[in-house]
């Protein structure tokens, strides 16, 4: 998580201090349209995993909390079948 948060702090420089878990990353404007894709890159890069995209909300991105265990817990991963 913690490249995830520096991450986010390196898009909002005016940000301090930590950002909470369950703070809304969408409602609090920490991710807008214009970086949600690299965000998914990053994501996908830390996983070691892809994204599909048809099988997510945009609700698995508004929390810290909720992009842990849906993307970074080894259970939670989103991950494309090979072949």
């Amino acid at each position: 998580m913690d490249q995830v948060s520096a991450w986010l702090h390196e898009k909002n420089p005016g940000l301090d201090g930590p950002i909470g878990v369950d703070e809304d990353l969408i409602e609090a404007r920490l991710i807008d349209s214009m970086d949600f894709l690299e965000f998914i890159d990053l994501l996908e890069e830390i996983s070691g995993s892809s994204i599909d995209l048809q099988e997510v909300t945009i609700d698995d991105f508004r929390t810290l909390a909720r992009v842990k265990e849906r993307f970074l817990d080894p259970a939670g991963h989103a991950e494309v079948p090979a072949g």
